[in-house]
């Protein structure tokens, strides 16, 4: 018998063949917190009829159903492909390095048609009774990496769903021995592509990724659910960095508006010969939106600078990851 609190809760995840049809979780996530809900749109019969001052109960009908929700999780050294592979879109098979068991996915920014997750939550009751949610047809919509000064690097991940099942089995949860990264592992690099040199100062960073998405494809003869989003806008890649001012590099970036690469990355212990754990975020060119060192009192000026990931015509985006895991 569980917990009967957050926790005895789980999240288990697992990647769909077809979008909104059930697959039993394999993969579970260590997580701080979660939002997702069902969303319900319902329709109420107004018909007049004599003496009767209340709608009648047998004529309310849901029209149709979906689900929206986020989960927070801090980034650890196993178990991020899937959700990695869902925000970005390429489909990953981990490369192994060396021969050790250090292996490599490497993430790079695609259209996300046809990668769904089937989400299984457990909910405890306070009895310790575990009750399932399971959401369908889980597309990510957006995710949001951020990490300061003695901090671990943490992620919140948003989902659009086909909707909830409470029929489905709930999984048995085991996690495997992980490590987060954090704030003593985490450098911030910019320059020319595939040599940028690393920046003094650096408090704290945050990198949004947005995959918009028509999730409004509501049609007759589909039982009031949805049918998978398709992209429907440009994706949108922003992002912060909060700094001691100690150079003038980023500041006169914002002045010419030139680009620059951009590599934030958090590298952990050893796993194998040259290889180590590995979290790594690369913008081929980022452009400086606002960076304003103002004096504001006695204190060590700080800028915060914020920024936009844009397409340098030949590199895309890429997020790279380096653990021991053989699979997503």
């Amino acid at each position: 018998m569980a917990i009967g609190s957050g926790l005895g809760a789980q999240i288990g995840i697992a990647p769909e063949v077809t979008y909104g049809t059930f697959v039993a979780p394999t993969k579970f996530v260590e997580f701080t917190k979660e939002s997702l809900l069902l969303k319900k749109t319902t329709a109420q019969s107004a018909g007049i009829a004599a003496g009767r001052l209340l709608p009648l109960s047998s004529r309310r009908v849901v029209t149709q159903t979906e689900a929206q929700g986020s989960i927070d999780l801090e980034v650890t050294n196993k178990a991020m492909g899937l959700l990695l592979q869902a925000l970005m879109g390429t489909t990953v098979t981990p490369v192994q390095q060396g021969a050790g068991p250090a292996y490599l996915q490497t993430h790079t920014l695609a259209d996300t048609a046809g990668k769904s997750l089937t989400i299984q939550k457990g909910v405890p009751l306070t009895t310790g009774t575990v009750t399932d949610k399971t959401f369908l047809g889980c597309k990510v919509t957006s995710a949001e990496f951020s990490c300061e000064v003695g901090g671990m690097l943490s992620a919140t991940f948003e989902f659009d769903s086909k909707g909830c099942d409470e029929t489905q089995t709930l999984a048995t949860a085991s996690y495997p021995s992980m490590a987060v990264f954090h704030f003593g592992q985490m450098a911030v690099k910019t320059g020319t592509f595939g040599t940028e040199t690393a920046l003094d100062g650096i408090r704290k960073v945050s990198v949004k990724i947005e995959r918009p998405q028509a999730v409004d494809r509501f049609y007759a003869g589909q039982n009031g659910t949805k049918k998978e989003p398709i992209s429907n806008d440009q994706v949108k890649i922003t992002g912060s960095i909060e700094m001691d001012y100690v150079a003038t590099t980023l500041d006169d970036l914002h002045t010419s508006d030139a680009g620059t690469s951009m590599v934030w990355e958090f590298v952990g212990p050893n796993i194998a010969t040259t290889f180590f754990e590995t979290f790594r975020i690369k913008l081929p060119v980022i452009k400086l939106d606002e960076a304003p060192p103002a004096v504001d009192g006695f204190d060590v000026i700080k800028p915060t600078i914020n920024f936009t990931g844009l397409y340098d015509g030949t590199n895309q985006p890429a997020i790279e990851y380096i653990s021991i895991d053989s699979t997503l």
